[in-house]
């Protein structure tokens, strides 16, 4: 498990994020936080906490972030990186989950009930939209697409200059690495929405975005994903 690390991006989480930590820190790991330019105490909630921050200003956006911690992470020669949210909607108990089912060339994807009491709707609505498209532009089918807790494995990820700065960071992330011919496992995960939760997806801004990309994706996936694939598959079965 020296191998791995847990990364938590967080933009004005201070409610929350001291006590994720402190749970992240209970499993075992490393834990590495990017302040993705927080204005608020998340600072001061950090404080004396034994992880590593990376602090980027001003505010760049969720994609931005992740690409920091996750650049940051195979610098310090760890290879796999557990991501989960700063807002309290994930448990870090759940991280040997992960665990259990990551290996080489494999993504774990966290995989939330979607039927969860205190789900809300328009994140039901959004996650069922985004694997609609995700099954269209790869041929896989996942039961999470839009679940910001999952196990990356360092060394195989698609460039990370492709990934975007907001939300719709992590979706291009799973579709290059489907593309990739990476292995995608879903594991089922639990989710909780606290009543300090800070969440800052706006859902029409972000919703036309990630709308854009979908289109683009699909698009791409004509000229680059179809065929990267069905040559993959040709060489393997020779």
């Amino acid at each position: 498990m020296s191998d791995t690390c847990i990364l938590i991006p967080t933009y004005n989480n201070a409610g929350t994020i001291a006590g994720v930590v402190r749970r992240a820190l209970d499993q075992g790991l490393s834990v590495i936080v990017v302040d993705d330019g927080s204005t608020d105490g998340t600072s001061a909630a950090l404080a004396g906490l034994d992880v590593t921050v990376l602090r980027q200003d001003p505010n760049r956006g969720k994609g931005i972030a992740l690409r920091t911690g996750l650049r940051a992470a195979r610098e310090r020669g760890f290879r796999y990186a557990v991501t989960l949210d700063a807002d309290g909607q994930h448990y870090p108990e759940d991280v040997p989950a992960l665990l259990a089912a990551g290996g080489p060339r494999t993504l774990v994807v966290g995989s939330r009930n979607l039927s969860a009491d205190g789900m809300p709707s328009g994140n039901t609505f959004a996650n069922k939209f985004s694997n609609f498209w995700f099954a269209l532009q790869t041929l896989h089918r996942l039961p999470d697409t839009q679940t910001g807790f999952r196990l990356y494995p360092l060394e195989s990820l698609p460039p990370l200059w492709l990934m975007t700065a907001r939300y719709e960071a992590e979706l291009t992330l799973l579709v290059f690495s489907a593309w990739r011919g990476l292995r995608l496992i879903p594991v089922p995960v639990r989710v909780a929405y606290p009543e300090d939760r800070v969440s800052h997806f706006r859902p029409l801004a972000d919703f036309s975005r990630i709308s854009l990309l979908n289109t683009g994706l699909c698009l791409l996936a004509l000229v680059y994903g179809y065929p990267s694939m069905l040559l993959r598959k040709l060489f393997k079965n020779k």
